[in-house]
């Protein structure tokens, strides 16, 4: 099995145009064997909770923080395409850890 990264920007089978990334930190992917993803979509603005990323190879668009995916890559068939920079990976991950935090 491919190994999968927190950051990884990613294609699922039966998802034709869409791109993913892995928000889950790396211990729970090598532990639980799945990961949570949110979709990146072009031309969308910015916002609390959507954020502008750019992969390292070139890939971009925003990432839709509160539509959290759980991805088994065992019975999904994932292929990474690129990855976020680490401060692209904190700023999203800011953003999902803050739709759960208490008031």
């Amino acid at each position: 099995m491919t190994e999968f990264y927190q950051g990884d920007i990613i294609k699922i089978t039966g998802f034709k145009r869409q791109l993913f990334v892995i928000v889950s930190k790396n211990t729970f992917i090598r532990v639980a064997g799945i990961f949570y993803v949110c979709p990146i979509i072009p031309d969308i603005p910015a916002g609390p909770v959507h954020i502008e990323v750019k992969g390292k190879n070139g890939k971009s668009g925003t990432v839709i923080c509160e539509q959290i995916k759980a991805i088994d890559p065992n019975v999904r068939g994932c292929n990474r395409i690129d990855s976020l920079s680490y401060d692209d990976i904190m700023n999203v991950s800011d953003a999902v850890q803050g739709l759960f935090e208490y008031n």
